[in-house]
């Protein structure tokens, strides 16, 4: 049953909606009444695509999450009632109560510092640091070298605690020339050279470095549908999209890890594109760890810069995968519990002109 109508689902600032069994509208709170100018009245018992346009698969996502029983967020999609222009937001569902096929629908904007507050301008501040670090980078980089160079030179000569100073100097800047380089490279990704590729080369190429890199401790497998056509992708971008998925893999499942690459196909997923139409993403792949998972608190917004579940992590790995991604006209979205965090890519089909 709905935690409600009470105090706390009344007073939700997020638009939240309950969807029953069949994918109707049950029940929606004040604040997504406000958000989409409909009332109760007129979407109780219709349809979620009945009532909203998002560009996300909603009944593949509404499938998995009562499958899987575990909250499911996809991260920047344009929702509209088709009366007003369409609104970037994140989405989260999650299963509810004692009904395995009940669902909450959370539709939080990602504009919402005038109602959030500080939530919200703190990922502007972090938007807002990625430009001026972009302008900056390069400067700071050359200082940053000498500094190194100068301690090296200086470690020559010293023994003891001062050399350990001076090395302490270098493993520094070094960490911090490394994290300038990630703010570069995701703020000066080009427009992606797009051919047709087959996907499964692009995997094996990244699972080839990971293997012999940093997932040398990991168990990779493969679950391939060899019968998948070419996508319309910049392999080289591509490339990088797995191996930061990899790398994430690996750091999360220390020890004994395990990755498991799936690629399927399914005819079915489509999402709404920017123009309106339906577009077509049956292209599948996965990235499955068997690690501790990410943590709630950071799930919904894990592909926002500068957020990270590592000590030390940059926050900027996941970022740019997603923007990459989206610059593909494809989809990423997470399902992540303790001992099983997936990673699902969907990308279209490349046309046969193409």
């Amino acid at each position: 049953m709905l935690p409600g109508p009470g105090v706390i689902w009344n007073s939700l600032p997020i638009p939240a909606l309950l969807i029953n069994r069949l994918d109707r509208v049950e029940e929606v709170n004040p604040a997504a009444e406000l958000f989409l100018n409909l009332s109760m009245k007129s979407m109780a018992g219709k349809l979620v695509s009945e009532r909203l346009a998002i560009d996300a698969p909603l009944e593949e996502i509404f499938a998995r999450t009562r499958t899987g029983r575990s909250t499911m967020f996809v991260n920047d999609v344009e929702v509209t009632t088709g009366e007003k222009a369409p609104i970037r937001c994140n989405l989260q569902t999650a299963p509810l109560g004692d009904d395995p096929h009940q669902l909450l629908l959370l539709i939080a904007p990602r504009e919402l510092s005038n109602r959030l507050g500080r939530a919200n301008l703190a990922k502007s501040a972090a938007r807002s640091a990625i430009g001026m670090a972009e302008m900056l980078a390069h400067e700071i980089k050359n200082p940053l070298a000498g500094i190194a160079g100068a301690a090296q030179l200086l470690s020559m000569n010293l023994t003891g605690d001062d050399l350990e100073l001076t090395d302490l100097i270098v493993s520094e800047t070094r960490r911090v020339v490394k994290l300038l380089e990630q703010v570069e490279q995701f703020g000066n990704v080009r427009p992606p050279q797009k051919r047709p590729v087959n996907i499964h080369d692009v995997l094996d190429r990244a699972r080839k470095s990971t293997e012999v890199g940093f997932g040398e401790h990991m168990e990779i497998v493969d679950d391939y549908d060899p019968s998948l056509p070419p996508t319309l992708a910049d392999s080289d971008q591509l490339t990088q999209v797995f191996l930061n998925l990899f790398k994430n893999a690996a750091q999360a499942a220390k020890g004994n890890g395990k990755i498991c690459i799936r690629t399927f196909y399914e005819h079915k997923l489509r999402v709404r594109a920017r123009d309106g139409s339906d577009k077509a993403l049956p292209l599948q792949i996965e990235i499955i760890d068997n690690g501790p998972g990410i943590p709630s608190d950071i799930a919904a917004n894990v592909f926002e810069p500068f957020v990270s579940g590592r000590e030390n992590g940059t926050g900027l790995g996941l970022a740019l995968v997603s923007k990459i991604i989206s610059e593909h006209d494809g989809w990423i979205n997470l399902d992540s519990v303790p001992g099983r965090t997936v990673f699902r890519i969907s990308l279209p089909v490349a046309k046969e002109e193409e």
